[in-house]
């Protein structure tokens, strides 16, 4: 009779457990169905723990209904990992991306499309040029956030023994600058990079010395005169030895630690990363000096974009944009702006960001660099159209133009043969 008893018990107290359980269960469910957003940026951390924590405290405050969760990525790793993660369905709602890969996907159909969702006339907050970068057919897939605008950082020194006043505003006169350096000082005046997958310095040269990359119909329009130019341009500097012969096999990075050894005279760069110069070769830092950004005849500047994107796959399409909408605001775009020393794209950001600088007394080389950053903005653009298959066109002219360099090819062999292969891609059966 006791072990029933006291099987009784136990089973009575495991059914008052079951429902303890169900009962805690229950109290717990409203808060774990409390929607949560989740926020991808590009290695943003932990510089800008603060500015993340406060901005997103405001967003919860007033939308009381949502949790944001910001995930950060290494750069390197962003691509890699939001491919995953949208192959396992498990994409964040709201991800800080660069045009050049977010085209990729917008023409895969991966990003929600945003006009729908977008309250009339929100677009127009942001810079035109900058909001036409973030559309495909007519159609916006991102939102602006922010933007950097290369300047010309030049040591002060090597152009004094070269003999050299004031640092080139044209390639023209970047190419008299290479050779007259080399010969004074025997240093190189600076280093570009002929490697596909590293940036986009060499394409966007070509659209400001005059070069139409694509027609409308998205085929080459680059085997011209002028992208013959464009090409014999890279091709003398080269065989001339006025560009380091890494240029054709390694990367930016290369060009940052010339700088920094005092053996090239100039790096374009963004201001920001003058605080860099000056933390890693303080020598260095202390002679350099800035200056507005190298452009063509056709006085184009190039800016580069930091947009916010949304997956098609998100199940909180309308607090993601909203969240997204509230980062690239005009107050929280001024913001990171002044905290991050990039610009805004949002217009009235762009406005009141110019004030405070030209409020700003400081006549250090950043702020100057800041100043002739924000400043060249209204000169500036997104140089490479978008298009969906960009990295193919970019590898077909660097990879000929590499060629060109080494001799294999003619320069009109080059130029013919990087157009024959874009138009094999863009043809219908491509």
């Amino acid at each position: 009779m006791v072990k029933i008893a006291n099987l009784r018990r136990f089973v009575i107290c495991g059914l008052l457990g079951l429902l303890l359980t169900g009962v805690v269960s229950c109290l717990k469910s409203p808060s774990a169905k409390t929607p949560q957003l989740e926020f991808w940026t590009m290695q943003l951390q932990p510089k800008f723990n603060e500015y993340f924590k406060d901005a997103i405290g405001k967003f919860e405050t007033a939308n009381p209904g949502i949790k944001v969760h910001w995930v950060d990525v290494p750069w390197g790793a962003m691509q890699g990992k939001i491919q995953a993660a949208m192959g396992a369905k498990t994409a964040p709602d709201v991800v800080n991306l660069n045009p050049d890969f977010a085209i990729q996907l917008a023409a895969r159909n991966a990003w929600l499309d945003l006009d729908p969702l977008l309250t009339k006339g929100e677009n127009r907050e942001y810079i035109p040029s900058i909001w036409q970068a973030g559309t495909i057919n007519g159609k916006a897939f991102s939102l602006p956030w922010y933007l950097t605008t290369n300047i010309t950082i030049y040591n002060q020194e090597l152009f004094t023994k070269a003999g050299i006043p004031k640092p080139p505003t044209t390639y023209q006169e970047l190419a008299q600058a290479a050779k007259q350096i080399k010969e004074k000082t025997g240093k190189y005046a600076f280093f570009t990079t002929f490697v596909a997958e590293d940036t986009n310095d060499v394409l966007e040269s070509m659209v400001q010395m005059g070069v139409q990359l694509t027609d409308k119909q998205g085929k080459a329009a680059f085997n011209t005169p002028a992208g013959r130019a464009a090409f014999q341009y890279w091709v003398d500097l080269y065989k001339q030895g006025l560009l380091p012969k890494e240029a054709l096999t390694q990367g930016h990075q290369q060009g940052i630690q010339l700088y920094q050894a005092g053996e090239t005279a100039m790096l374009f760069a963004g201001a920001p990363f003058i605080e860099t110069i000056v933390k890693n070769a303080p020598q260095i830092g202390k002679v350099s000096g800035v200056a507005p950004q190298i452009t063509g005849q056709t006085g184009k500047k190039g800016v580069a974009v930091m947009n916010l994107v949304i997956p098609r796959t998100t199940k909180m399409p309308d607090a993601a944009v909203k969240f997204a909408v509230f980062i690239t605001n005009t107050a929280n775009q001024l913001a990171f702006a002044q905290a991050s020393d990039t610009l805004p794209s949002n217009v009235k950001a762009v406005a009141d960001y110019q004030t405070k600088l030209a409020g700003n007394n400081d006549t250090s080389p950043l702020d100057r660099g800041k100043s002739i950053s924000a400043e060249q903005l209204s000169q500036s653009e997104i140089l490479i159209p978008p298009l969906k298959n960009i990295n193919v066109l970019k590898k077909a002219i660097y990879e000929n133009l590499q060629a060109a360099i080494l001799g294999e090819k003619t320069v009109e062999q080059a130029v013919t043969t990087a157009a024959t292969t874009w138009n094999a891609v863009q043809s219908p059966g491509g």
